[in-house]
């Protein structure tokens, strides 16, 4: 996760900017960076931050 930013509103806009840019899916993004999977949902999970299936988009909870 050393490559993530730590602030969720960084977090946020660099993950939905990966989504829109480079990855169709959270799973190809987790792959694509490399990252174990658990580790990111908790990451993001305690950053307030999850996934919006239907917008394709994380989303402050």
């Amino acid at each position: 996760m050393d490559n993530l930013p730590s602030d969720p509103a960084i977090l946020l806009s660099f993950l939905n900017m990966k989504l829109r840019d480079e990855f169709d899916s959270p799973e190809a993004l987790v792959k694509g960076l490399d990252l174990d999977e658990d580790e990111f949902k908790e990451y993001i999970t305690r950053r307030g931050i999850s996934f919006f299936a239907p917008g394709n988009r994380f989303v402050l909870d």
